[in-house]
């Protein structure tokens, strides 16, 4: 074969390698997409049935169950990823080796929480009593196996199987929350049994399918010893708190200095983040297993490749942003006439998702190199910031400063954690256009937050926008191509 013969042959294999990546994230995206569907439907009827004050309740049990299950989890299913595609690995041993240490520590600390319930549910939700200890114990060791369990879905690449079961947790959720709904009104109890219910449901139908699919693999030893595993792990309980700490200060802020029915309104404007989270969370799944697959095989090669996906995503997520402050208006409609006062929380907010996304690219040569300390110093300095921002804002402004102290934490979190890891795993991500275009959406953030009347606002996010896709306009390009060349390539199968 010629020169050019080979030549033609690499970018066939270029494009074909592009539209197996396409295809991988559109499996994992279609299930989220459906998803958040359904969780237009679950939004509003939640804030109908709940009151302001009782959703309060139901935020505050999401960040208990959480810093539990943190503390269980030992930062294994960090080592399950970063061991899974290793060579001489056996995956059945793998899996047994990072499940049973949280299980047994799950156990312990689910014990320790009834051992103190009162106190911890007097605080967290102004009373106590059996009904509430259930759910919160259920829920976080169930969670233990259900991390594991969609970990290994997510690790085999299986993105329709992993977007099903997303799908059928989802309409299980609603479900419940209907039936008990129906059985208790407007209570706080109602989503904590949904959400435990319909976890436990999913879980053990996977349980069972792992069970089943791994049923003549042995568990026998190999190079990978438990030592080994927790030492990679441990390190990340200190990062995984202090990400917990910035994803639930503002909620504790709030409800500290104000109570629970604000803490319900601020909620409710996270819970239409779902919008973005949800393409957080199907980018998280299929990006994490990409990028490890893709370090093992030529730690060098790949950097390119890196720097092309961060300038797609970096253009995509913010166009995400825009348009969810531009439909904010139409958005929170949704919701019942109590929570209306979310609009205004809406814009910057939108960055804590938005940054996320970005951080899940640029972080990753901090776990390539195992160098977890790195995650742990950005984390110290973003908690600093927010809590001295929360302090600051919340008493005053509620939860508009609190979306405030947010967003700044959060952008401080991304600068910090990618220096880094370009200096743990150095890789040229164009971050010009990325920062021009995070300094737009925010001046155009605080006047959204400012302004009563969402169609001048609508019009000047469009605005904002066009610039936007000016300033990124060769990655538009790019992506319109692509979207092209996919559609044409439909048409002929057709």
């Amino acid at each position: 074969m010629g020169k050019e013969g080979q030549d033609i042959q690499d970018i066939k294999e270029e494009k074909e390698k592009k539209e197996g990546l396409l295809s991988s994230f559109i499996k994992y995206f279609y299930g989220n997409f459906v998803v958040l569907l359904l969780g237009l439907v679950q939004l509003p009827l939640t804030t109908r049935v709940l009151q302001t004050q009782e959703y309060g309740k139901t935020t505050m049990f999401t960040t208990a169950v959480t810093v539990i299950y943190i503390f269980a989890i030992l930062g294994l299913d960090q080592a399950y990823i970063r061991y899974f595609y290793k060579d001489g690995v056996n995956r059945k041993t793998l899996f047994v080796q990072c499940l049973m240490p949280p299980l047994v520590l799950i156990i312990f600390l689910a014990f320790v929480y009834v051992i103190f319930s009162g106190y911890f549910n007097m605080f967290l939700f102004g009373e106590t009593g059996i009904s509430v200890i259930i759910p919160v114990v259920a829920y976080t060791v169930i969670s233990v196996f259900e991390r594991f369990l969609f970990l290994n879905i997510r690790m085999e690449q299986n993105g329709v199987l992993y977007s099903n079961l997303n799908i059928l947790s989802k309409v299980l959720n609603i479900s419940f929350i209907i039936l008990f709904a129906w059985l208790w009104g407007s209570d706080f109890r109602v989503i904590m049994y949904a959400m435990t219910l319909s976890l436990g449901t999913v879980t053990l139908i996977t349980g069972i399918r792992y069970l089943y699919s791994t049923r003549k693999d042995k568990v026998t030893p190999h190079e990978i010893t438990q030592n080994e595993l927790l030492a990679y792990g441990i390190p990340f309980i200190p990062m995984l708190l202090m990400e917990w700490l910035l994803s639930s200060m503002d909620k504790w802020s709030i409800k500290i200095f104000n109570d629970f029915s604000e803490t319900g309104i601020y909620g409710s404007a996270m819970q239409i983040m779902t919008i973005i989270l949800t393409v957080k969370i199907t980018f998280v799944a299929f990006w994490s297993p990409v990028a490890m697959e893709k370090y093992e095989k030529d730690e060098e090669e790949c950097k390119d490749f890196f720097a092309d996906m961060f300038d797609r995503v970096q253009f995509l997520c913010m166009c995400a942003a825009f348009m969810l402050t531009i439909f904010r208006g139409v958005i929170v409609l949704i919701l019942g006439k109590d929570y209306r006062e979310a609009v205004s929380i809406i814009p910057f907010l939108t960055l804590m998702p938005i940054l996320s996304i970005m951080f899940e690219m640029t972080g990753q040569g901090v776990k390539f190199t195992g160098k977890i300390k790195y995650f742990n110093y950005a984390s110290l300095v973003a908690i600093i910031c927010n809590l001295i921002g929360n302090t600051l804002l919340v008493p005053r402004y509620k939860g508009i400063g609190a979306a405030l102290a947010t967003a700044v934490t959060y952008i401080v979190y991304f600068s910090i954690g990618t220096y880094y890891s370009k200096k743990c795993y150095p890789v040229r991500y164009r971050m010009k256009e990325f920062v021009i275009s995070l300094l737009l959406y925010s001046a155009y953030a605080g006047y959204a937050t400012v302004t009563k009347d969402n169609v001048i606002t609508a019009f000047a996010g469009i605005a904002a926008l066009a610039v936007c896709c000016v300033i990124n306009r060769r990655t538009l390009a790019d992506l319109w191509s692509y979207a092209m060349a996919m559609l044409r390539k439909l048409m002929k199968k057709s």
